[in-house]
């Protein structure tokens, strides 16, 4: 049987990667892919990005299950056009996205299902923005309503810079259409958490826990990215918080998307903060794969990836389980310069060492020019290692990462650094 994965970075690799692992799977076409797909044994790029070139696609190759990698084709409704056509398509539909397409939808379903979530208000003028503010005081959170690739939220730890933000994103209009309102939350501390499942519409299949680093620098400093590494299993995540996550989180979104009539097919990622008095709160939804995390969390899944999507398609998730590998993985992304708000593309890349067993580089913007890998986009590559502890695999990673070099590369020391701590009031 053929796979097609749709999309182009590191995600996407490690999303077809792992699937063409698959006994039953003879090849995973990738669309568009990128250099690293291009060389991945069992993958083939193919150069399509219209959704009706795509459905033909589909059809002439026979593809058993198409599985959508990134947020954008999930928001214009591919999973929808293709439902239409009679092919067999893994991700949530056109509506059910809006948990993730629009931030003012997700809290606002969340206060209707009783999600915990923070304190918030919306806002499509500047005055009135800047008014809440002033009455709110900081640290305080602004978030740009619509898409914006993991940087359309800014942690204000003063009132000047949350002033600055709100005219970035409404004055400015520093992210075009997504920005024509944003949300703006109450700041919580605590510790955060990526918490992903797979739905089929009833059931949801617990993928591994996992926490990314979404600041640029070590200590968590500088602004905020798509992400710059992350860690699975994550401690964070207790089993106890685990139940509670399930049952006051997931099974409330499962359940209430098919009340208001979208039952919720897909990915389902709830970005989690898990408070110091060990109240957890949702800072987001995503309706596929984080990216990072999706690369230490592909490393360590020893199922069949196809047969679990293939079963959440047929709405009989409750049939199968999942099996991990109990190694700890941690992701080490190396971004370009300028990353992330001007990334340099056409840096020579020293190596890129070969996949082991313990270990392999997913590719997010790389490419070849005159036989040499050259950088081409922000976050270039995700170097991703087992190691039998948090430590061993952090060692791992940092020791095939060093050996990837290239002019302005952005890397941070201390991935997993967090990994070890829990929130006092966490047992």
């Amino acid at each position: 049987m053929k796979a097609l994965v749709i999309g182009s970075g590191g995600r996407e690799h490690a999303l077809a990667w792992r699937i063409a692992q698959s006994p039953r799977i003879s090849k995973v076409f990738v669309a568009p892919g990128n250099a690293g797909t291009a060389v991945e044994d069992g993958l083939f790029n193919i150069p399509i990005q219209d959704t009706q070139e795509l459905i033909k696609f589909a059809k002439d190759e026979v593809v058993a299950l198409t599985v959508v990698g990134p947020e954008i084709p999930l928001s214009q409704g591919i999973v929808d056009t293709f439902r239409a056509q009679g092919l067999k398509i893994f991700g949530p539909t056109r509506n059910a996205a809006r948990l993730e397409s629009s931030k003012e939808f997700a809290k606002e379903f969340m206060r209707r299902h009783n999600i915990p979530t923070a304190e918030y208000a919306t806002f499509d003028r500047a005055a009135t923005a800047h008014e809440y503010v002033e009455r709110k005081g900081a640290p305080i959170v602004i978030k740009a309503d619509g898409l914006a690739a993991g940087k359309g939220v800014v942690v204000a730890m003063d009132v000047d810079q949350a002033h600055a933000a709100i005219d970035m994103i409404l004055v400015d209009s520093k992210f075009g259409a997504a920005g024509n309102k944003l949300i703006i939350e109450e700041h919580i501390v605590g510790e955060e958490a990526s918490f992903i499942v797979v739905v089929d519409g009833k059931n949801a299949l617990p993928l591994a826990t996992s926490q990314d680093y979404k600041r640029l620098n070590d200590g968590n400093l500088g602004p905020n990215t798509g992400g710059m590494g992350a860690v699975s299993p994550t401690p964070v995540i207790t089993p106890q918080l685990h139940a509670r996550v399930m049952r006051e989180v997931m099974q409330p979104v499962i359940s209430g998307m098919e009340q208001e009539g979208e039952p919720y097919t897909g990915f389902l990622y709830a970005g989690l903060m898990i408070t110091n008095q060990g109240e957890i709160k949702v800072l987001e939804f995503n309706c596929r794969l984080g990216d990072p995390e999706t690369q230490p969390i592909m490393l360590r899944l020893k199922s069949d990836l196809f047969t679990l999507l293939e079963n959440a398609t047929q709405g009989t998730l409750n049939q199968v389980e999942a099996e991990w590998d109990r190694r700890v993985a941690v992701g080490i992304v190396l971004a370009s310069q300028g990353y992330p708000d001007a990334p340099r593309k056409g840096d020579v890349i020293s190596e890129i060492p070969k996949a082991e067993e313990d270990a392999h580089i997913f590719h997010a913007a790389t490419a070849r020019r005159d036989e040499q890998w050259i950088t081409n986009g922000g976050r270039v590559l995700c170097v991703t290692a087992l190691g039998g502890n948090l430590s061993m695999a952090q060692r791992r990673a940092y020791q095939i990462a060093e050996r990837i070099q290239f002019d302005g590369r952005q890397m941070r020391s201390d991935i997993g650094h967090r990994g070890g701590r829990l929130p006092k009031a966490v047992k």
